[in-house]
């Protein structure tokens, strides 16, 4: 479980994250959601430890987070746009990050078949589609067989195939026990994928709980109603 303490940033003289307090559990998958300028990203990266966060605690089973960054290898990050040399071919950057993970096992052969990306794997990434590159990003991010998920719009650019095929994936992670976090812009996506829901509204947290709960307390039919409610 990732627990979230009285967590503060600021940039400057701007607050981003006023003590926000967050629990993000095991065997669950999470939605952090926010209209842009909500605190969203700023809490990611401190969830990754790419910002420093001025006070507060994260923990992650009650392990504190600050100042050790050991625990950044049990987390699969997929960035909504990775930022990989184009000159590389799928198969290098695969290569590449497992060469900076010494000694660590991957299913990223697995991975592959199941993203049906053989027959892309020796071409060059600026060659490669939008969706294709988002499948390489995915097993970039499952590949160590992480406890934590993080990922960042990661149906964005999928064809259809593709995202039930990723959908099912990230429902299987949660089902082997694993702390899976998403965002989307896509409401309805949240509402298929989510169990429960972070809503970030100018750097408080709004609402930590269930989907249904969210939609049930705003009288909304369905998730994007009852999150434009909460934002008017």
């Amino acid at each position: 479980m990732i627990d979230i303490k009285g967590l503060k940033k600021r940039f400057g003289r701007l607050e981003v994250l006023k003590e926000l307090d967050a629990q993000i559990k095991d065997n669950k998958i999470t939605a952090i959601v926010g209209h842009n300028g909500s605190g969203k990203t700023t809490l990611i990266k401190c969830l990754l430890g790419l910002d420093k966060y001025d006070g507060g605690d994260i923990s992650i089973n009650d392990f504190k987070l600050s100042g050790d960054w050991n625990y950044r290898s049990q987390i699969g990050y997929m960035p909504q746009v990775a930022r990989f040399p184009d000159n590389l071919t799928a198969t290098e950057v695969i290569t590449m990050i497992s060469d900076l993970r010494t000694g660590s096992t991957t299913h990223a052969d697995e991975l592959i078949a199941y993203f049906r990306l053989s027959k892309e794997m020796e071409k060059p990434l600026k060659t490669l589609s939008g969706g294709t590159r988002q499948k390489v990003n995915a097993i970039v991010a499952l590949m160590f067989n992480p406890d934590i998920l993080i990922l960042d719009e990661p149906t964005a650019g999928l064809d259809p195939v593709s995202s039930s095929l990723l959908k099912d994936m990230i429902h299987s992670e949660k089902d082997a026990g694993k702390t899976v976090i998403i965002t989307s812009h896509i409401m309805s996506e949240i509402q298929e994928l989510a169990d429960t829901i972070l809503y970030l509204l100018d750097g408080k947290m709004l609402f930590d709980g269930p989907v249904d709960e969210l939609i049930s307390q705003t009288g909304e039919k369905n998730l994007e109603r009852a999150i434009a409610k909460m934002m008017t």
